[in-house]
């Protein structure tokens, strides 16, 4: 049986068909559009390529990026135009057939759970390092989720109050509209910002990864000391096998190392903290999982 996955994003919208061996097929790629009703049509349409391309009737996922409020069905979208909009129910009238939609993050956990760096593990958890911070957890190959559909949003819990208030840093609002939120210090622009309020520099994640060892040595150390937090706080949560590292930030050489080094530090006394370890499925990630996800939809 043939399964499709999109992956939408920010600048592109990409089906591609994964075989019964899970081997990529096909794909079809469109720019994302910028009104909603465009972006709906766009979907469908790809929808309609995967049926078409693969002659049959199959199970189609989307992952992408923000939230939708099962209360109500409405998403919550930064990069897409579908804030407060029906989002999955106005896919699924357009496509004429129903479609599984998940988070994007949620979406790499799974495809490394089931294909990728953690494979053959128990307890999986996905943390994306990149322009803000997210993750999933996978229990036993399957997505774990719960009714508020929040769950690996983990950039949206607490700052630790030690390090904001021992480095004299000041509570920046998220996003999402909270105050301290630890995406603000730990995803890549959060990382800038500390370099600007250190240093007084304008200065990009990867200039300040590449003087971690000279002049933003300081940057780099308290940088490593947040995610360290919060890789703590996932550890003492779920306790997972292995944690998987993916966004931009995670393919700074030597971050593992670093942050790993860092988590130990974290960790209550001797205790040993999760294994750190990089994502392996690259850009297929998202619409692997997607696909995976729309597969175990089907068949349960």
């Amino acid at each position: 049986m043939t399964v499709a996955g999109i992956d939408l994003g920010g600048t592109k919208c990409e089906v591609r068909l994964f075989d019964q061996d899970w081997n990529e097929v096909a794909r079809h790629r469109d720019p994302t559009p910028e009104s909603y009703d465009d972006l709906v049509q766009t979907v469908a349409d790809q929808v309609a390529w995967a049926e078409a391309e693969s002659g049959e009737k199959l199970p189609v996922g989307v992952g992408a990026a923000g939230l939708i409020n099962p209360h109500t069905g409405l998403a919550l979208t930064a990069n897409l135009p579908a804030t407060d909009k029906p989002f999955p129910a106005d896919i699924n009238a357009a496509a004429g057939r129903p479609i599984t939609y998940v988070n994007d993050c949620r979406a790499m956990a799974l495809s490394e759970a089931i294909f990728g760096a953690g494979k053959g593990h128990n307890t999986v958890m996905a943390l994306i390092l990149g322009t803000g911070i997210g993750g999933g957890i996978v229990v036993k190959q399957s997505l774990l989720q719960g009714p508020t559909l929040t769950g690996g949003e983990f950039g949206h819990t607490s700052a630790p109050a030690h390090l904001v208030s021992r480095h004299n840093l000041p509570i920046h609002r998220c996003g999402c509209g909270r105050l301290g939120c630890i995406e603000t210090y730990v995803a890549g622009p959060g990382l800038a910002t500390l370099a600007k309020t250190l240093t007084g520099q304008d200065i990009s994640p990867p200039e300040i990864a590449a003087r971690r060892h000279t002049d933003m040595a300081e940057v780099w150390t308290i940088w490593c000391a947040f995610a360290a937090e919060l890789i703590h706080s996932l550890t003492l949560t779920a306790d997972p096998d292995v944690i998987v590292l993916g966004g931009g930030l995670s393919r700074i050489e030597g971050v593992i190392q670093d942050l790993s080094v860092a988590a130990q530090k974290a960790q209550i006394g001797d205790f040993s903290t999760a294994r750190l370890i990089l994502a392996q499925g690259g850009d297929s990630s998202g619409a692997r999982g997607a696909a995976y996800a729309a597969w175990q939809e089907a068949n349960t």
